[in-house]
């Protein structure tokens, strides 16, 4: 993954998770986003969990 991909997939990453912490998404649709997120940025691991 180039290093440019991987800085917005952190920043998008965390903005779900704010969300998500905030009650703003419900879990399923925090793990749907996610998985999305995954499959557009190619990340095969969930590393940062």
């Amino acid at each position: 993954m180039k290093e440019q991909n991987l800085i917005r997939y952190s920043i998008q990453l965390a903005f779900l998770k704010q969300l998500l912490e905030r009650k703003l998404i419900t879990d399923r649709e925090y793990s749907l986003i996610k998985q999305r997120l995954m499959k557009d940025y190619r990340v095969v691991s969930e590393l940062s969990s």
